[in-house]
């Protein structure tokens, strides 16, 4: 992924990256650290013993290579560990550590994830390991990270405490670290289901693989129309990493403008710092001048090609519905109202048809079935509108949500088809 935070001071960057991760629910007010070493050898990291959700850019403690600690409060007690593992590893510009629920609780049972869920957990989390426990802010837990990156591990499971990761930038920390969580996550969810589907070398490499080189062109004055898509683009995208819907690593959205042209999503930015100038242009095949589409550009393509009614296209990887992805259970929108009328029936799609440019994926999409669960892959949603694709993308993760949760309180009694035919009827779905 690009990186947008070059020019930022590291006390910027890490109280803004203590904030998404407080925000985003994956640590609490007393845990997890962050550091960054600069071009000095400098570390810089957040402090001890201050609010993790209150954090503000004179907080952050500058602790130079002589080892003089510059700043309001001591660092962070686990300031040995960081350290230990700079020395062992010169490529590690930037550490996180945290307890996400998900990887404290593969680190309770002893346990490394398995990452080959999909291609993006798989290639972001990096190599992953384990460290045996030892007490925090010890010189022994120093020693036992460091052992595992040395070994070439970046992203590492601590036994009974949590995880750190390590990368060349914070940026690049921060989405390992959401990235190993998300895998976490949705192999619980997924366990609920049924037997987990790993990817195989090829499987990987068919994803790593793919690329898209489309022609260039330099766009005309944006019109209101394209100026007011950007900007529902931009906002939707954003409200979709903070609940979780998307993460910032993978996913795209996009929304049409005319018979062959629509907006979308870049390759290789952070989904939630996008602005409105970042989204991509395509017309007739060929993208914006200076910008690179998303990989999944000619799937979108393709489904606007077919479907003229569709206005809106969301690839993502909600947790819930991504667990329905990784294994064959069969996702039944007959449990409420609501998930029918919106969702009407969602199939699934045989893994790497996304990746193929032939437009085999548009197949896998109608009016009555306008969302799709992607073979180890997330899903994809269509819509009217950039809302309506985004209000479905919702309903299905929560509609999973609550199948995955019912499972712990007894089965599932789907909607009888009479009650189905009430419900075409009343809400015109012939």
């Amino acid at each position: 992924m690009s990186n947008k935070h070059s020019y930022v001071h590291p006390r910027d960057e890490i109280m803004q990256t203590m904030d998404r991760i407080y925000r985003y629910r994956m640590t609490t007010t007393s845990g997890g650290n962050l550091s960054i070493r600069d071009e000095s050898g400098d570390i810089w990291i957040t402090p001890a013993r201050v609010d993790k959700g209150n954090l503000t850019r004179n907080d952050i403690i500058r602790v130079r290579s002589d080892g003089t600690v510059e700043g309001p409060h001591p660092p962070s007690s686990e300031f040995p560990f960081h350290k230990a593992i700079y020395d062992a590893r010169p490529d590690v510009q930037a550490i996180v550590h945290a307890h996400p629920v998900a990887l404290v609780a593969f680190s309770i049972c002893q346990t490394v994830p398995n990452t080959r869920l999909f291609h993006q957990t798989h290639s972001v989390s990096g190599n992953v390991g384990f460290a045996p426990y030892a007490c925090p802010g010890s010189k022994q837990l120093g020693s036992n990270i460091a052992t595992s990156f040395t070994e070439g591990c970046d992203s590492v499971i601590l036994e009974n405490h949590g995880v750190v990761v390590g990368a060349e930038s914070l940026a690049r920390a921060f989405e390992r670290f959401e990235a190993f969580e998300f895998a976490g996550k949705t192999l619980i969810k997924a366990s609920k289901l049924g037997s987990v589907r790993y990817l195989s070398d090829a499987q990987l490499k068919q994803a790593a693989d793919r690329s898209v080189d489309l022609p260039s062109f330099e766009p005309a004055i944006a019109n209101q129309e394209e100026r007011e898509l950007r900007k529902q683009l931009c906002e939707f995208i954003r409200r979709g990493c903070r609940q979780r819907l998307l993460i910032s690593t993978e996913g795209s959205f996009s929304a049409r403008l005319g018979d062959d042209s629509f907006l979308i999503t870049p390759t290789q930015q952070d989904r939630e710092s996008l602005t409105i100038e970042d989204f991509v242009l395509v017309h007739q095949g060929s993208r914006e001048s200076g910008k690179k589409a998303s990989r999944a550009v000619m799937a979108h393509r393709a489904i606007y090609q077919q479907h003229p009614d569709v206005r809106a296209i969301v690839f993502a990887h909600p947790v819930n519905a991504t667990a329905f992805s990784v294994t064959d259970s069969v996702f039944d929108t007959r449990t409420i109202p609501e998930s029918y009328v919106f969702l009407r029936d969602v199939g699934r799609v045989p893994y790497g048809v996304p990746y193929q440019n032939d437009g085999q994926i548009a197949n896998h999409i109608s009016a009555s079935s306008p969302a799709a669960i992607l073979e180890n892959d997330g899903v994809l949603v269509t819509g009217s509108s950039v809302l309506d694709a985004f209000d479905r993308l919702e309903v299905l993760e929560a509609t999973s949500e609550a199948v995955i949760n019912a499972a712990s309180i007894g089965k599932v009694s789907a909607m009888s088809q009479k009650v189905i035919d009430e419900l075409r009827s009343a809400f015109h779905l012939d």
